[in-house]
């Protein structure tokens, strides 16, 4: 009866570091629990009998302490009073709480290493990091904790200790690096081993340089490593061997690796040149666990076509626009010299295009062979690409060449949606492709041209990733980089970790820092989790204030506006005082949650002088934009305000950018405005989605007219119909007052031609799914609703000759009211027909 035990939204964590971690589970069956009961072994706690439907708690047992290693599981009672059997066992354990912990040492190569010369080692092979032990001792386990700067690979007697790449994730890396913990038991041997490490610079090292691409240039830390070898044998002793001066130093075969312009790797070269490592005494002070899933190979995509350019260039494409690696498979003689240049777009002679707003120019990377069978792709950086143009390759190389290594942070895929129209199922394969291309170890906004974490997308498009993917914990760790990035007076820059800082109000504005705010509110609707609302309560607190002593009268002037919309007439104080009110309006919900009554009531009244200032200054009237955030706020409440922009929607003439344009689906969908909605998602015309999807798009697009104007082939931003597509079409929501869809509502709307949708979605308590089609006269609907939850169903008005009098509504549904239904958890199937 009870499965899916996790700790920390995570599957028997290694090496967290949080000593009261949540512990969840899901139900079977569709029986409700009334009790539960919790054991975290070796005696670490025992809950007892708790009368609680609560499927989320927090461990309350005996303090834990680094290397602690624990198994838990659960059982529930259930309404007739029966209990479960226990459940299977989980894990978690603990990582290395505190600096003292730490014995290894940070170290590089001499070369790269020059306490007066922040750029040594530029325009020198990449280092590599080895060390040797002896185990004289059956083993009975062994964990590996390494960091390192800005990317690294360790491997254990040469076999990676993961599978996880890129690593470490996107932090400030002069204030906190992120290590990871992994069981390297079965990669020991008897007797000699060796742990290595291999560095590249990645985002934390960009140095200038001539040849290619970069956004911007900076060091936050120099390439290098820490690595600490915990050994326990079998019988009860242990050992450790750590990162020091005994370990050597050699230059690798990757003789270059740039973040956004390429890397250099030469397979003939082989280590040579070993020398004492540099230990490096100005570490980064701070080491904290991984948190959230790593950035893992996610797909594999053969090329499916080996095209030619009219010059004789092989180009191949992969089918779709990715982000990752493009892997080369060949058998060569040595000396070959290869450039391979990714891109998403080919110009008129088939080659590869690359500009600024696009990809950025020149990117590409380079490839030297060594004799017979071999396999490389880049390790230290990734690309943006649909296309390969692989310079240098002998004519009779084929398309099996190449394969397209897809990348990004292992989120497990929740969600899925599909419909009886092509043109829409298109849009939704186009949205998740970006959202897949952009989520890295932060949300960037492209994966090639900047690879920043712009912070808009982050909040403004949360279920449109949540409703496909679970972000739990990758959204708690991006909250933790977000809230490092706020300055000492409360400013939350666009864009976290702030790597550059940009000017004016590409680094201050309300919709992209509000993030700080949103997000904890959003994890708690989505997922019933509290603990973002009151870690960085503070730092939300401080953001809002730094807002209103920015704000005249209630009104904030400054910040980027409706960005990227097609009418520019929306006032920038517009734009950016509901971006003010928002996180006003958000930080009262979260104080009242937390109990913290003075702070809710002082929100609640900045929010409502917010309201009021919006209204005496900007009319009813206006822009598009303009209009659908007064809607948003409340400020306007006309009916021929909605009337007219449903009929410019459905018309084609949607001209706000992508901070309203979340507000104009929630807005219209609210108010029943689906047939609209509907026929602005089937149009094909400019502005549009179908648009792109006919004029070739494979990924969403950065600009409605992407495909025929250049900018980013791959950018998530105007992406917000796809929680339409769920909470409208399939009609999956949550009802009023609920949190982590402890009560759904389940409301699908039927517009225009559409016959039949088919969607699911994981929750806190299981998958919930809808599917409905309709057709000759007849309406069916079939919702699942996992057990833990329940569901208030409402039928679509289908008309005359659907009425309710034909419905058949199937037993143990409780009628509300007009066409709605409160079921439990279970299968239920609605009828409707002549």
């Amino acid at each position: 009866m009870v499965t899916n035990l996790r700790t920390c939204d995570l599957t028997d964590p290694l090496g967290i570091e949080i000593t009261r971690p949540t512990l969840s589970w899901q139900l079977t069956g569709t029986g409700a629990q009334t009790a539960y009961h919790v054991r975290v072994e070796p005696g670490l706690w025992d809950s007892g009998e708790v009368e609680s439907a609560d499927q989320r708690v927090a461990y309350a047992g005996r303090p834990l302490t680094s290397r602690t290693a624990a198994t838990w599981r659960v059982r529930v009672r259930d309404a007739d009073g029966t209990w479960s059997g226990w459940s299977e066992d989980a894990r978690f354990e603990l990582g290395l709480l505190a600096p003292d912990d730490w014995t290894a040492a940070w170290i590089t190569h001499p070369d790269w290493y020059d306490e007066g010369d922040p750029r040594a080692g530029e325009g020198r092979p990449l280092p590599l990091l080895q060390g040797e032990f002896t185990l004289a001792k059956p083993v009975a386990r062994a964990r590996l904790h390494v960091a390192g700067l800005g990317v690294y690979v360790a491997t254990v007697n040469g076999a990676p200790v993961t599978d996880a790449v890129l690593e470490p994730p996107y932090t400030d890396f002069t204030r906190r690096v992120v290590y990871a913990t992994h069981d390297v038991t079965g990669l020991l041997r008897d007797g000699a081993n060796t742990l290595a490490v291999e560095l590249g610079p990645g985002i934390a090292h960009v140095f200038p340089h001539q040849d290619r691409y970069m956004k911007f240039f900076g060091s936050k830390r120099a390439p290098m490593a820490i690595a600490q070898l915990e050994v326990g044998y079998a019988d009860g002793t242990d050992d450790r061997f750590v990162t020091g001066a005994d370990w050597r130093a050699a230059e690798g075969p990757t003789v270059r690796s740039h973040w956004y312009g390429g890397e250099d790797h030469d397979a003939r070269r082989a280590p040579a040149g070993w020398r004492s490592v540099a230990v490096r005494p100005d570490a980064p002070d701070v080491l904290r666990s991984r948190a959230c899933p790593p950035i893992r190979v996610t797909e594999r995509l053969p090329a499916t076509a080996k095209l030619v350019a009219t010059d004789g260039t092989p180009v191949f494409d992969v089918g779709t626009v990715v982000a990752g690696w493009a892997e080369l498979s060949l058998d060569l003689p040595a000396g070959r010299y290869l450039r391979l240049v990714p891109g998403d777009q080919l110009d008129a002679y088939g080659r590869v295009v690359q500009s600024k707003p696009t990809t950025g120019a020149p990117i590409f990377n380079t490839y030297v062979t060594k004799d017979g069978p071999q396999t490389w792709h880049p390790r230290f950086r990734y690309d943006g690409f649909r296309y390969v143009e692989v310079q240098g390759l002998p004519e009779h190389v084929g398309a099996e060449a190449v394969t397209a290594l897809v990348l990004r942070a292992d989120n497990p895929p929740t969600g899925s949606f599909e419909t009886s129209n092509g043109l829409v199922n298109d849009i939704h394969t186009i949205i998740d492709r970006a959202v897949r291309g952009n989520m890295y170890s932060v949300l960037t906004d492209c994966p090639h041209r900047e690879k920043l974490g712009w912070l808009e997308q982050t909040h403004l498009l949360f279920d449109v990733v949540a409703y496909n993917y679970d972000v739990a914990a990758y959204y708690r760790e991006l909250l933790v980089t977000i809230a490092e990035a706020q300055t000492d007076d409360g400013l939350v820059p666009d864009i976290a970790p702030e790597f550059l800082v940009f000017d004016a109000p590409f680094r201050d504005d309300p919709n992209w820092g509000g993030a700080i705010v949103r997000i904890p509110w959003q994890l708690y609707r989505w997922y019933g989790d509290r603990s973002a609302m009151e870690t960085h309560y503070d730092a939300m607190r401080r953001y809002v204030d730094y807002l209103t002593g920015k704000a005249d009268g209630g009104i904030l002037s400054h910040g980027l506006g409706d960005w990227i919309g097609l009418d520019t007439s929306t006032p920038v104080p517009l734009v950016s005082t509901w971006g003010y009110w928002r996180a006003a309006h958000t930080m009262a919900r979260v104080a009242g949650v937390l109990g913290r009554d003075d702070d809710a009531k002082r929100y609640r009244a900045l929010s409502d002088q917010i309201t009021a200032a919006f209204a005496g200054r900007f009319p009813e009237s206006g822009s598009q934009a303009s209009q659908i955030l007064a809607l948003d706020m409340g400020v306007a409440t006309d009916e021929t305000a909605l009337d007219r922009i449903a009929e410019e929607v459905a018309g084609g003439g949607i001209t706000v950018g992508e901070i309203a344009l979340p507000a104009l689906f929630r807005v219209l969908g609210r108010a029943g405005r689906h047939d609209a909605l509907w026929r602005f998602a089937t149009s094909t015309g400019h502005p549009s989605y179908g648009y792109q999807v006919r004029h070739g798009a494979t990924a969403l697009t950065e600009a409605w007219d992407g495909p025929t104007r250049g900018l980013s082939q791959n950018h998530y931003m105007l992406g917000a119909i796809e929680s339409w597509f769920y909470r409208g079409l399939a009609g999956i929501g949550q009802a009023p007052g609920s949190n982590g869809f402890r009560r759904l509502l389940i409301e699908p709307a039927a517009p225009g031609d559409l016959e039949s949708v088919r969607a699911s979605t994981e929750t806190p308590y299981g998958k919930v799914a809808v599917s409905w089609t309709r057709g000759d006269g007849e309406y069916e609907l079939d919702v699942a609703v996992p057990p833990g939850s329940s569901a208030e169903v409402r039928l679509p008005n289908l008309g005359p000759d659907l009425g309710l009098d034909r419905h058949a509504v199937p037993e143990g549904a409780v009628r509300l009211g007009t066409r709605a239904y409160e079921v439990p958890a279970g299968q239920w199937a609605f009828r409707a027909g002549r």
